[in-house]
């Protein structure tokens, strides 16, 4: 209950850039790393959340800063907005790097980021910060999310769903369900574009989504709780197609969630898995 009324407060509240800095290549960049570190499996997922967010801040000053510039231009005065567009620029790898060191901290696991181990790695990449700059850089992700930085990721909603299908007596093959859903997790963020954009032409039944119906469908593509029933649903029909249906219903009376959205995003999911659009 608690995580679904996450969820669903987030989805109220939702800024019009969300998922805009979940490209592909950051999130593969963060998984690499984390593998890098020997980071557990909720770290990589909480880094890409927290850059995510701390990225979407550094938006929402930019447009202010970018309005406060049109009222003050005929006074003659510089341009904040470039020079703050210059600063995400230039610091975007201190701030990824600084995103997956917090959630490193968060993950409650025995490796932990230090200062050190994010300095070496800056540094092979020919880049010159010091402890100095990393700290404030820390403080910099913190600051701007108001210290608010301990959220629930895609992953937490997948266990404990197992968990719930398993005390209501849903037996399934724990270990390796859990570990199927992880790795169609990462393959869900690694090629979520291309996953969401299957889903909405088969919800509109349309090749050619609209403008309108792209940004209507953004709640859909950071619904994490959609998220995490597509993932099980897909885990089970991989694993153990005979239950599948079964799985299916045992969601939807978790979760409300209806059959059909269930087994289209399954579906969508399945789909580049096998590289066919073949039922």
């Amino acid at each position: 209950i608690q995580l679904a009324a996450e969820n669903e407060q987030y989805l109220s509240e939702l800024p019009e850039q969300a998922g805009a800095f979940k490209e592909t290549r950051t999130v593969e960049f963060i998984f690499l790393l984390a593998e890098k570190w020997r980071l557990d499996d909720s770290a990589r997922y909480q880094a890409v959340e927290l850059l995510e967010r701390f990225m979407i801040k550094q938006v929402e000053r930019l447009c202010e800063s970018s309005g406060e510039n049109v009222q003050s231009h005929d006074q003659g005065q510089g341009s904040g907005a470039r020079s703050l567009m210059e600063q995400i620029h230039h610091s975007f790898l201190l701030r990824l790097v600084s995103c997956v060191q917090l959630a490193s901290k968060l993950s409650l696991h025995y490796t932990v980021v230090n200062s050190d181990t994010a300095l070496k790695f800056l540094q092979s990449l020919k880049y010159s910060y010091t402890k100095e700059e990393l700290l404030e850089s820390e403080l910099a992700v913190l600051n701007s999310l108001q210290f608010q930085i301990n959220m629930s990721t895609p992953l937490a909603y997948v266990e404990l769903l197992l968990e719930v299908l398993g005390h209501n007596g849903c037996m399934l093959p724990t270990k390796p369900l859990h570990q199927m859903c992880v790795q169609l997790l990462d393959f869900s963020y690694l090629t979520r574009d291309s996953i969401y954009d299957t889903l909405l032409k088969v919800a509109i039944e349309n090749s050619t989504p609209s403008k309108l119906q792209r940004a209507k469908f953004l709640t859909v593509k950071e619904d994490f709780m959609l998220l995490a029933v597509g993932i099980i649903s897909t885990g089970v029909f991989i694993l153990n197609p005979r239950h599948w249906r079964q799985v299916v219903e045992h969601l939807h009376t978790i979760t409300g969630i209806t059959p059909e959205s269930i087994s289209e995003f399954s579906y969508a999911v399945l789909t580049h898995i096998v590289g066919t659009p073949t039922p």
